[in-house]
């Protein structure tokens, strides 16, 4: 069971998710714009949010940019929205958000993403709770290190990223940083280990090379490097 938060300024909509939420077990609470929305917040964190995109006083994105600069995004947040563009998406996920669903929501996709977002707040609990606070650690990189770094708490994390050089980043922010910081190290790591082949990069990651390409621009990876013996 966990408490789950439903902003929708739509009432038949917020209705049928609470049927639907309420039916699975969970307690839910509902707020139809973002007043009502950060007033639930402050009362007590909710597990897991489903916001719209679009409220007449105060949209959605804007509201998880809100919480997102004020560190309040330690929770799951899935977005909602029948009318937003792809760049919206990409927004709202690069800001924090866990997911996105395209209305009208299917009753297997939302209970699909609610499943995850929940399972993944379980696993930050889980690791805050072996983890204590003052505690360093290094951690191991691997394709599926991501997700789990995610979750860990403020620590600070000092990360190989090759034979002569070490990257260090403080995990001490919000999320979406937080997971640049190890996103950078990840690549740099395989970047030293294949001698700055971009091929055996995309390879490893499992990556298409040009898509490899712009997420190691904007990261601000030096690409310069390693590449005189590059394939």
């Amino acid at each position: 069971m966990a408490n789950i938060l439903v902003v929708d300024d739509e009432l038949g909509i917020r209705d049928l998710l609470f049927e639907i939420l309420n039916d699975e077990g969970h307690n839910v609470e509902l707020a139809e714009n973002a007043s009502e929305a950060r007033a639930a917040r402050q009362r007590a964190r909710p597990d897991l949010v489903l916001l719209d995109i679009w409220m007449p006083d105060t949209d959605g994105v804007t509201l998880l940019k809100e919480w997102s600069a004020a560190n309040l995004l330690g929770m799951p947040v899935i977005m909602m929205s029948g009318h937003a563009t792809i760049d919206t998406a990409v927004e709202a996920t690069r800001i924090g958000a866990f997911a996105f669903l395209e209305k009208p929501i299917t009753l297997q996709k939302l209970l699909k993403s609610v499943e995850q977002g929940l399972a993944r707040e379980d696993a930050r609990r889980a690791a805050a709770a072996v983890v204590p606070p003052t505690q360093s650690f290094t951690p191991v990189v691997t394709s599926g290190s991501a997700s789990l770094l995610a979750a860990l708490p403020p620590v600070t994390a000092v990360q190989e990223v090759g034979p002569q050089s070490q990257q260090s980043f403080d995990l001490d922010r919000p999320l979406r940083e937080a997971r640049d910081g190890f996103e950078k190290a990840y690549f740099e790591y395989h970047l030293a280990m294949e001698n700055g082949s971009m091929t055996r990069v995309a390879e490893k990651t499992g990556l298409e090379r040009t898509h490899l390409y712009r997420k190691l621009k904007q990261l601000g990876v030096d690409l310069s490097r390693g590449r005189k013996n590059a394939i």
